[in-house]
């Protein structure tokens, strides 16, 4: 069996290979480790800007706390006119945003 339960040298800790620090809108975001620098992440926007009904992905760029809980800048595409499409960036609500 390639690449069994022996596999060492990853390079990836297991504790940042969990899924278990899902954001809620509730909890804090996940910080920054120094293995990661870069501060996006994938994710899923589920109130795109054009209300085409569908979730789209989106790259999750910074959080901050608001009075109404944690919102996150995203970018992601939606349709701008007909048959066009460019890019969005906005605050959204941490509610609107799951991972990818």
């Amino acid at each position: 069996m390639a690449g069994g339960m022996n596999k060492r040298g990853s390079g990836v800790p297991l504790g940042e290979r969990r899924r278990s620090d899902r954001v809620a809108p509730a909890a804090a975001p996940a910080r920054r480790t120094p293995t990661s620098p870069c501060p996006a992440r994938h994710c899923w926007v589920g109130d795109p800007l054009d209300e085409e009904g569908e979730k789209r992905p989106g790259l999750l760029l910074e959080w901050r706390q608001s009075p109404d809980g944690w919102q996150g800048l995203v970018v992601y595409a939606a349709r701008v006119r007909p048959g066009s499409w460019g890019l969005v960036q906005e605050w959204l609500p941490g509610s609107s945003l799951t991972p990818l």
